[in-house]
């Protein structure tokens, strides 16, 4: 059963961030937070206590609209934490949706893969719809 376990509402500023049982976590909407603490400390919060007991399988999956390059480096951050779902023989797959022609958004999810080890699967979303 894939039932939600926590989450983060999303604001103007912030993604949605949204845990589920079965080791999904997905990070959707905007991402320009200047001031990334109160964020950040709910988003750490949400991956320890996940940590403590994760799924066979994490996968975290990113559809951001928009990521400003301040808050690169707090994603870059929280999924070194993420991985250490390695360290006990679990897998961890992280997929960054985008659309076509979001070469800043491709940019950014390159550079995250460039500084992580893990499976990281770019995947272009069919069109666009506001759901």
């Amino acid at each position: 059963m894939n039932s939600l376990r926590k989450k983060i509402q999303a604001t103007k500023s912030t993604p949605e961030v949204a845990l589920y049982s079965n080791g999904m976590i997905r990070i959707k909407g905007r991402s320009m937070i200047s001031n990334i603490t109160e964020f950040s400390r709910q988003f750490e919060a949400m991956v320890g206590s996940y940590l403590a007991d994760p799924a066979e399988v994490t996968c975290v999956d990113f559809h951001l609209e928009y990521l400003n390059t301040n808050n690169l480096k707090f994603y870059v951050e929280i999924l070194k934490k993420i991985e250490t779902v390695l360290l006990k023989n679990k897998k961890l797959i992280i997929n960054w949706y985008y659309e076509e022609g979001d070469e800043d958004i491709i940019e950014k999810g390159e550079y995250i893969a460039s500084v992580l080890n893990v499976q990281y699967n770019f995947i272009l979303m069919a069109g666009h719809d506001d759901d």
